[in-house]
């Protein structure tokens, strides 16, 4: 199944703070700036949580808290195999033209085992470093394009060098040891991060559903 680039980091912010309402999605989304580098806006992430529970990608749950009703989400066991496979696919494929659907992937790493995440960044190295021979028109052939085209080709060029030079250090830090994606690494948020609170409702949620407390 093909994942849109909103349906993939909506699925991925669910399946990483599940369960979860609508509001959290839309205040965590946009605290990720994907208004600016992925074009998506509030009412979009709502329809996509309405459109991807309809197609049975996540359950949603009416429940009560603090006297009023609130819906939330989980992922679905469809949908679960469902983005773990368009992490995948996002992080693996390339496009040096376009790398929206990548950095949403990469941003969603630890959803996946650290076996497969590595193997798809590995993936995409190889995918980057073939690419790259492939922007610029040959040497030895007829050049159609006019010299400021050209420019432009060679600045798609080098932003994939440079993509190519951070996998290398990014694959070295998985290596080391440095860099893990299982658990979200070694990070943890600070105390006072306002974030907290979707934690909070998270184990009211669980509470409610009668899940045992993460």
């Amino acid at each position: 199944m093909s994942v849109t680039t909103t349906r993939l980091l909506v699925l991925g912010a669910v399946g990483l703070f599940e369960p979860v309402n609508g509001y959290q999605i839309r205040r965590e989304l946009m605290s990720w700036q994907v208004d600016a580098w992925a074009s998506i806006n509030p009412g979009s992430i709502y329809h996509a949580l309405r459109s991807l529970a309809g197609q049975g990608l996540l359950i949603d749950h009416t429940i009560g808290d603090g006297g009023r009703d609130v819906v939330v989400y989980e992922l679905a066991e469809a949908g679960r195999v469902v983005l773990e496979d368009a992490i995948v696919a996002g992080v693996s494929e390339v496009n040096v033209y376009d790398r929206h659907a990548f950095q949403a992937a990469f941003g969603l790493l630890p959803m996946l085992d650290d076996r497969r995440a590595e193997a798809a960044l590995r993936a995409r190295r190889d995918a980057v470093r073939r690419a790259i021979g492939d922007v610029m028109p040959p040497e030895d052939g007829q050049v159609y394009a006019p010299p400021h085209a050209l420019r432009s080709l060679a600045l798609w060029k080098q932003f994939a060098e440079v993509e190519l030079h951070w996998l290398d250090g990014v694959l070295a830090d998985i290596a080391s040891g440095a860099l893990s994606f299982e658990d979200t690494g070694r990070w943890a948020p600070p105390a006072d991060d306002p974030g907290y609170q979707i934690v909070e409702d998270r184990e009211r949620y669980r509470a409610a559903l009668h899940r045992a407390p993460n």
